[in-house]
């Protein structure tokens, strides 16, 4: 079951499109809006995100929900690893501080899935978070959309 509009670019991909679907989810993701982010899954979306598991759409909103409470000053950095058909991979990283003032750099890999009309069937995520000092951040644009001329994560050796 899918949602109720689609959500190009749409599988199958090509390296153009899978590029563009990448980029156009770390845009969202980096708008840290959790209903806006959830309209990319479908219905009945899958997720296991590190220990956690959603159902639908409505756990992962609600998932993202406490995910942005926690995590301050979100940034994040998408790039494909990998495509075929109606899949992608991607590898990224993002930084973020805790209520305390903490800085972490967490590194993931995520397989996606999606449906004819683009949107996102599954979505497996594998994150591990590294602490890291607030003089190691590398990812320093105001918060919102990563500018086109800010390096990607292969450009800054991450």
């Amino acid at each position: 079951m899918t949602g109720s509009q689609a959500r190009p670019p749409l599988p199958p991909f090509t390296l153009a499109t899978a590029t563009e679907k990448v980029r156009l989810a770390e845009d969202g993701w980096n708008t840290r809006d959790a209903a806006r982010v959830a309209l990319a899954y479908t219905l009945d979306t899958k997720w296991r995100n590190r220990a956690e598991f959603a159902k639908n759409r409505d756990e992962a909103q609600g998932f993202l929900e406490r995910k942005w409470k926690k995590e301050h000053e979100y940034r994040l950095i998408k790039e494909l690893w990998a495509f075929g058909g109606n899949r992608i991979a991607v590898r990224y990283a993002y930084e973020w501080h805790d209520d305390s003032g903490n800085w972490f750099r967490s590194y993931g890999n995520e397989n996606w899935e999606f449906e004819a009309d683009g949107l996102m069937k599954r979505r497996f995520a594998s994150i591990n978070d590294m602490p890291i000092k607030e003089s190691e951040r590398k990812f320093f644009w105001p918060l919102g959309r990563r500018p086109d001329d800010h390096p990607g994560l292969s450009d800054l050796d991450l």
